[in-house]
């Protein structure tokens, strides 16, 4: 290292994970034999996977105008960065959940680095494609440049957001193009035992149901729901009274189950009492004897009870240490019949022996929650009118309380980046305050722009997100006022283009860019936007614990006990950079990377004997932005 690498706006360390990139070094690791001079040898690779091969013109095929399109866009890196709003957090310290303003397609792309693989459940509602509905159009050039224009943070021309109207040619193509790319990029996120969630009225649903088992594969698909989402009639159409809506169910890969919170007809099923176990709920019983299963020598023995002895038809269902043991802890039911023989049952308790109440295979029908029940949630916290068609947050937190292969927790990540006025961290909070449990929010919103004539905007509401951001703070004081031990708060951020300046010279401009070379950061940014865009590039998760010391007069942040050291102060001399690496030393981190302001050195020789400095402490990634 004979020099610190410079992050400029313009190099791949400033943007986010290059998706393309990463398919094609993963395709590199599993056939290396296809690539000739960097290029991918499609002739070389059809031959290696022969028969799976299907390039006919007649096979079955999903495509709409713009699709190719809605690939590239997926797979092109942002070079946009998400700014920390500390002041309009809550609980910013110590919080793990996160409220991100801005459009979900380019906060998607910055997510990858950070939580790719970490979600645990994705719920989203996204625009239904009525007609009437929000549509923000993606540029395949510069997405980003595009969100700030039409929404109001940049001068434009004539840019103006819509609705996508049914009777546009491009009407269902339009929608596609809008939910593909972002789908594609949800999945990246997602644990391999992850779930998402997706809710959808008539108008999409075929074409949702067709993306979703191209991108998360046919057998990923865990189910469809027809969820009854209205008390009464419901809406009058053209045929049916519609009084439904569907929620499809995908996982990341595949599954062998998953078990959901009691039905009310379900549970009532656990109607006995048990004095001694009554903190368990009631319970009903399950007969131990089969006559179905094949013969096991281990289960055909004989129990005594009350000095008689008792024989199985064939078998038992369980061993016999489990049965006597279950028989010692008063969880067998023994029924003498009239001719003599026994019935023996054992009893299936609402709560287990852990304390964890009993779920059961999901239905494929939902007769409730209702919508009116989301709005009346929205009504009590903020105000009324203020949010029309909430989903209810109960909707969702049954769907986030399923358990996956038979795992029980209650943590992870659950992720909305449709969030609207965020029921889905409603929905995360109910669950945590039910078993105490440590789960953390992502909601993303976009600052889509409230009707002049609303209800919201008479209240000062002037965009989605503000209202977002009011249910999230009252949502806090409300978890607070029942149990002050559990996380309510969460980090605001807003997402912006990067704080990096760009080369970005011509004739009519350079004088200027010459004048202001010297700076690599951009005058309205502080340490912290920095801070936390170098997070977004290193692949840090945004609530990672920062620690902040003074080091020969400079601040000093110290991320994840020392992995990341970070000092974006002017004039840093020899005397700052040692203290560092004393730090380091101190701090004794497996690795650590540094970074530094490139105009931040008092001067060359400084910058310079930085590098001798810090490798001398075993530090060997110094960069500088």
């Amino acid at each position: 290292m004979s020099e610190i690498e410079k992050i400029t706006g313009n190099s791949p360390k400033a943007k986010s994970l290059d998706i393309t990139t990463q398919n094609i070094e993963q395709l590199k690791q599993l056939f290396p034999d296809v690539f000739s001079e960097g290029k991918i040898d499609f002739d070389a690779l059809k031959a290696l996977l022969g028969a799976e091969i299907d390039d006919s013109e007649e096979r079955y095929n999903f495509t709409w105008n713009g699709k190719n399109k809605a690939r590239q866009i997926a797979q092109m890196p942002s070079t946009g960065t998400l700014r920390p709003c500390k002041e309009e957090s809550v609980d910013w310290d110590t919080t793990e959940n996160l409220f991100i303003e801005g459009d979900n397609l380019e906060v998607l792309k910055l997510l990858q680095k950070s939580y790719h693989k970490k979600v645990k459940m994705i719920y989203i509602d996204p625009p239904y494609n009525t007609g009437k509905d929000f549509v923000y159009k993606d540029n395949f050039h510069n997405n980003l440049q595009n969100y700030l224009e039409q929404t109001g943070q940049l001068d434009f021309d004539g840019n103006k957001l819509s609705t996508n109207s049914d009777l546009s040619g491009r009407y269902h193509s339009d929608w596609l193009n809008m939910i593909y790319p972002r789908l594609k990029l949800a999945r990246n996120l997602l644990r391999d035992d992850g779930l998402i969630f997706i809710s959808i009225d008539d108008n999409e649903y075929v074409n949702l149901k067709k993306v979703c088992d191209e991108i998360f594969g046919e057998d990923n698909s865990v189910g469809v729901v027809a969820w009854k989402n209205k008390y009464g009639a419901g809406a009058k159409t053209k045929g049916f009274i519609e009084v439904h809506e569907y929620i499809l169910c995908y996982s990341k890969s595949p599954i062998d189950n998953i078990a959901s919170k009691l039905s009310e007809e379900q549970a009532n099923l656990y109607n006995k009492k048990d004095e001694k176990f009554e903190a368990r709920g009631g319970y009903f019983t399950q007969p131990l004897m089969t006559t179905s299963m094949d013969d096991r020598p281990n289960l055909q023995y004989f129990i005594e009870y009350q000095g008689e002895i008792i024989k199985p038809n064939k078998q038992w269902v369980w061993a016999k240490e489990r049965l006597l043991k279950a028989i010692e802890n008063n969880e067998i039911v023994f029924n003498k019949k009239a001719d003599g023989s026994y019935s023996v049952r054992y009893k299936v308790y609402l709560i287990d022996e852990n304390g964890v109440r009993r779920k059961g295979k999901p239905l494929s029908l939902l007769n409730g929650p209702f919508n009116q029940e989301g709005t009346k949630e929205v009504e009590e916290l903020i105000g009324r009118g203020i949010f029309s068609f909430p989903k209810p947050s109960a909707l969702i937190e049954y769907f986030f309380g399923f358990d996956v292969n038979d795992k029980y927790d209650n943590d992870g990540i659950y992720l909305d980046f449709f969030a609207g006025s965020c029921s889905s961290a409603h929905a995360v909070l109910k669950l945590n305050m039910e078993d105490k449990g440590s789960r953390k929010y992502i909601m993303v919103q976009l600052p889509e722009p409230t009707d002049n004539s609303s209800e919201a905007f008479k209240a000062g509401y002037k965009k989605i997100s503000q209202i977002s951001r009011k249910r999230l703070v009252e949502l806090s004081k409300k978890v607070k006022s029942v149990d002050s031990s559990l996380d309510s708060g969460f980090k605001y951020f807003i997402l912006d283009e990067t704080n990096v300046k760009t080369w970005d010279a011509d004739f009519n401009n350079l004088e200027k860019v010459l004048q202001y070379a010297a700076k690599s950061i951009k005058d309205d940014r502080s340490s912290e936007d920095i801070l936390y865009e170098i997070f977004l590039k290193y692949g840090y998760d945004l609530t990672t614990p920062v620690e902040t010391k003074t080091v020969n007069g400079k601040t000093v942040f110290i991320v994840g006990a020392g992995a990341l050291i970070v000092c974006l102060d002017d004039d840093i001399s020899t005397e700052t950079v040692e203290g560092i690496a004393k730090l380091k030393d101190k701090l004794d981190p497996e690795t650590t990377q540094v970074v530094f302001k490139d105009e931040g050195f008092a001067d060359d020789r400084v910058k310079t004997n930085a590098i001798q400095i810090l490798k001398q402490a075993g530090i060997e990634d110094v960069r500088s932005i």
